[in-house]
């Protein structure tokens, strides 16, 4: 017998985050943005959000391809893409 994943609380807020990368808005038409707390909060259906539901959303959206980074009042959304073709530090260049 094959065992499905349980599906996490949060999947569906990740999932619904995830979408908003693709939608337009705010003059772009796809890509990176900001989101308050609060209404993060309201997709995942909760008065608060504590240390282990943002950690969990983190996962879920880096599962879908995502970063979730948490600025205290909103979060950014970006695609973990997004990170590859920065510059590397390495020791050769630390002082």
């Amino acid at each position: 017998m094959r065992m499905t994943p349980t599906r996490t609380p949060f999947a569906d807020t990740a999932d619904r985050l995830a979408m908003l990368y693709s939608e337009s808005f705010g003059g772009k038409a796809k890509g990176r943005y900001r989101i308050p707390t609060k209404l993060v909060r309201q997709l995942a259906g909760r008065r608060r959000l504590y240390e282990d539901d943002i950690r969990t959303l983190t996962r879920e959206m880096f599962e879908r391809g995502y970063v979730l980074i948490d600025m205290e009042s909103f979060f950014v959304v970006m695609g973990a893409n997004s990170f590859v073709n920065y510059r590397r530090a390495n020791e050769d260049v630390l002082p």
